[in-house]
């Protein structure tokens, strides 16, 4: 990514105020423990590198995820309703380990070291899952279930792959943005949106060409460009190693939380004005008036800092944010399970072409590798021609986040509607044009650009000083916990539904269940999030 491209991105200047923890040249090192030089060390040129990488690692993990439904389907015969929860498991494993990944990251590794340990887990995880693709006694017999022996074996691989893929998404965009100086906001922002376009675009090529190596040539393949295409990304990553600066790690965040609500926990009956007269704020920041009742812990208690304090408060503060963002990627997993379920038996002819079902997602993909260049271009030229040095308001992190979680809500109306239509024409004996998918992927596909790219930069950039990785992983970990609420829902709802009548999602065929009215569900409580997440964002 050449320096020039970072120009385009000027209008991002003033969605945030520079950082009040100004970037110190003096907290960061280079490969040899000493100081580092911003001539030599980071830069541009560094954070350039974290964006190659991931697209080959998003690549990898979602040519792998949103495919393992139909191979747990094909080839290890699980029911489609198992199969389901056990990607939306996988996933939500993957994404909630990153806040692992960040804890590891914020307390005793550097972000550097943090991925190379857990990107060579997920190698390891991918190669077990590849030899047990090849081996046919690894694999259970026609319509009979995997053995204990085969089943341990799928699982170790696939989470050891789970595990590794939460420690490199926690530590990667983190340790690109650490490479800029954060006291150039634009930089900051600029190098977020294009290490989002690296995600899209490593998920273009697994929409596709993966996509067809799988269709086509059969998972042996897929597994083994996956190994090769990972162990290329590490040792591209590996190979940075002397430009990178590296930041100390800042030990525990949760130790120092944990000592700051017990602090103030012992002090809950002294004065809070008392309390205000001994801290120090170190910054102006948003929520320094919120959580005011901490300011407690500094009371009588000479282990409590009021930076740490300040940590404690800004960090609580982002809950409510993440906790809002849920419920729009429990949408997000249906993409990965019903839809490619919908998919696989509806008409994906097209002349002569057969369209996997999971290459729809090449449409919101498409959209989102246009929009971000474009966009922040025509931003700048925009600024420039009316001469608009101030802040544009229109775009900033929250308002995006929000706008992504009402497409959310939208892309489930629409999903019902299609799935409606659907199951009325196939109990015609009518088969629907695969296309017609489109329109859910096109929304939930801007939703999560929107949603996710907002998440990023807005947990890095408000997140503390030494809780930058582990605020970061709350991003992902939205996304896991969508996935796993996606799998209580299946469960629930089947549960409700089969005890006054015929479960929704029941058995293996989708003709005879009520998909649409699961997506009208999700419809519902996304509109009421939707409602939750404006409450919290405009206190914030």
């Amino acid at each position: 990514m050449a320096g020039s491209e970072f120009e385009l991105h000027r209008p991002f200047t003033c969605f945030y105020k520079a950082n009040e923890m100004s970037f110190e040249y003096g907290e960061l090192e280079d490969w040899r423990g000493e100081k580092a030089d911003p001539r030599k060390h980071g830069g541009v040129r560094a954070s350039s590198i974290v964006c190659v990488v991931e697209v080959l690692e998003n690549m990898v993990f979602l040519s792998n995820a949103t495919n393992f439904v139909a191979y747990f389907l094909k080839s290890m015969h699980y029911p489609a309703a198992e199969s389901a929860n056990m990607v939306t498991n996988f996933m939500g494993t993957s994404f909630l380990l990153t806040l692992l990944g960040g804890f590891i990251s914020d307390s005793f590794f550097t972000r550097f070291k943090t991925f190379i340990i857990f990107c060579t887990l997920e190698l390891l995880g991918l190669i077990l899952l590849t030899v047990q693709a090849q081996d046919s006694q690894l694999q259970p017999a026609i319509n009979s279930k995997p053995s204990k022996s085969q089943e341990a074996i799928l699982y170790t691989g696939l989470y050891a792959m789970a595990a590794g893929a939460g420690g490199v998404k926690a530590a990667l965009p983190a340790h690109g943005a650490d490479q800029l100086d954060h006291s150039k906001q634009r930089l900051i922002s600029a190098f977020f949106n294009w290490y989002f376009f690296s995600l899209c675009f490593g998920g273009l090529i697994a929409s596709t060409v993966m996509i067809w190596i799988e269709e086509n040539l059969g998972w042996n393949w897929s597994f083994k460009i996956s190994v090769v295409a990972l162990s290329v990304a590490l040792f591209i990553f590996s190979m940075g190693f002397p430009i990178y600066r590296y930041k100390r790690p800042g030990g525990s965040p949760l130790t120092r939380i944990y000592k700051v609500l017990a602090s103030a926990i012992r002090n809950r009956k002294a004065s809070l004005s008392e309390a205000e007269n001994r801290i120090e704020i170190f910054g102006e920041k948003r929520n320094h008036d919120k959580f005011r009742s901490l300011n407690k812990a500094l009371i009588g208690d000479s282990n409590v800092t009021a930076t740490e304090v300040e940590e404690t408060k800004t960090f609580l503060g982002l809950l409510p944010i993440f906790a809002s963002t849920i419920m729009m990627n429990c949408c997000l997993a249906q993409l990965m399970t019903f839809s490619v379920e919908q998919g696989n038996i509806m008409n994906r002819s097209l002349n002569n072409f057969k369209i996997p079902t999971q290459s729809l997602s090449v449409f919101p993909l498409m959209v989102m590798l246009a929009f971000i260049p474009l966009y922040e271009y025509s931003v700048r030229l925009f600024r420039i021609k009316n001469n608009l040095p101030g802040r544009l308001n229109m775009f900033q992190p929250l308002r995006r986040i929000g706008l992504g979680l009402a497409l959310a809500s939208g892309s489930m109306a629409v999903a019902a509607i299609v799935e409606a239509k659907r199951r009325v024409e196939a109990n015609n004996n009518v088969t629907l044009s695969v296309f017609w998918l489109g329109w859910q992927y096109l929304l939930l596909g801007l939703s999560d650009i929107l949603t996710l790219g907002g998440m990023l930069e807005f947990f890095y950039s408000e997140a503390p000083d030494k809780m930058r990785t582990m605020s970061t992983a709350l991003s992902w970990c939205s996304t896991s916990m969508g996935y796993f609420i996606s799998s209580v829902l299946v469960t629930v709802s089947n549960s409700v539904s089969g005890h006054f009548g015929k479960e929704w999602i029941g058995g293996n065929d989708l003709n005879h269940a009520r998909l649409d009215l699961f997506y009208t569900l999700l419809c519902i409580l996304n509109l009421l999030n939707l409602l939750n997440y404006i409450f919290w964002a405009r206190r914030y």
